[in-house]
């Protein structure tokens, strides 16, 4: 019997470049535990569904952003009416350009019952002018307080550049 692996890992064809703004849609992102209907639902279309996990982990990738330019990084997200585990609990998003860049993050709280664009206070990232990797990596996280939560819709991420 094959190994499945655990993660779902990112398509690139659920990844939409148009005019240098990225829209990553549930599949076109790395998503821990992913492979896990224990975990989560992540359909052909339509929302990646939390059912429930103590580490989450969401990230992904716009690949060969413009140099001397500022992103957005914007997740778009549902909190189901039954979501658990999110009251006190901040999560992070996360950006760097390069493997080697260094992380900016933004905190958010998130309510059950809302739908909503994270971070509300805008996560920027620039781009060097003398940037060699130019992929501009970014993440949903929450991986610090040990609680276990569900209730998440994964809607879409958006990388936006802004100048």
């Amino acid at each position: 019997m094959p190994f499945k692996k655990p993660h779902h890992t990112a398509e690139s064809s659920f990844v939409t470049k148009v005019g240098g703004r990225y829209e990553i849609k549930p599949r076109g992102l790395n998503i821990v535990w992913g492979n896990d209907s224990r975990y989560w639902k992540i359909p052909d279309q339509g929302n990646a569904e939390l059912i429930q996990v103590s580490w989450l982990e969401v990230s992904g990738v716009a690949n060969d952003v413009e140099r001397n330019k500022k992103y957005t990084v914007t997740f778009h997200v549902k909190i189901k009416e039954d979501g658990f585990g999110w009251n006190g609990t901040e999560v992070l998003v996360m950006a760097k350009v390069g493997k080697k860049g260094k992380y900016d993050y933004k905190v958010a709280t998130l309510t059950p019952g809302a739908s909503l664009s994270i971070p509300i206070e805008k996560l920027e990232i620039t781009v060097p002018q003398d940037a060699t990797d130019r992929d501009l990596y970014f993440g949903l996280y929450e991986v610090w307080s040990g609680k276990w939560k569900g209730g998440l819709e994964i809607i879409s991420a958006e990388v936006v550049p802004i100048n």
